[in-house]
């Protein structure tokens, strides 16, 4: 079901300040840049940053949230995010697996790994 790791998002409390560390970290400006949400592209995987979240999320790619949320909860996972498009054909889910971690899932059709 999972087509391998995609993103790792973090909660930040100050996004501007955020983003300068990340950016003198990494060496290169985020490739998506809003009040609302900061991503770098590190190798091919997304490296987000995210105002006034609650948790760091770890997203797995699939080919099909809808599928996959479905199947997830027929195991006895949790809900917990339920699918939502965040803009571009792009789709986000957590679920609790039966340990109660959070497992997210991602939907991204623009996603290529880096070679």
């Amino acid at each position: 079901m999972f087509l391998g790791l995609r993103s790792v998002i973090y909660p930040v409390k100050d996004l501007a300040a955020a983003k300068v560390w990340y950016e003198q970290l990494l060496g290169f400006p985020p490739y998506f840049d809003e009040p609302f949400y900061v991503g770098f592209e590190v190798g091919g995987y997304e490296l987000g940053l995210l105002p006034d979240g609650t948790r760091t999320d770890t997203l797995w790619g699939v080919s099909d949230i809808q599928q996959a949320w479905k199947d997830m909860l027929e195991k006895g996972a949790q809900p917990l995010d339920e699918p939502k498009e965040v803009g571009g054909g792009i789709w986000v889910a957590t679920l609790h697996d039966p340990s109660g971690n959070p497992v997210g899932i991602i939907q991204n059709p623009h996603f290529k790994l880096s070679s």
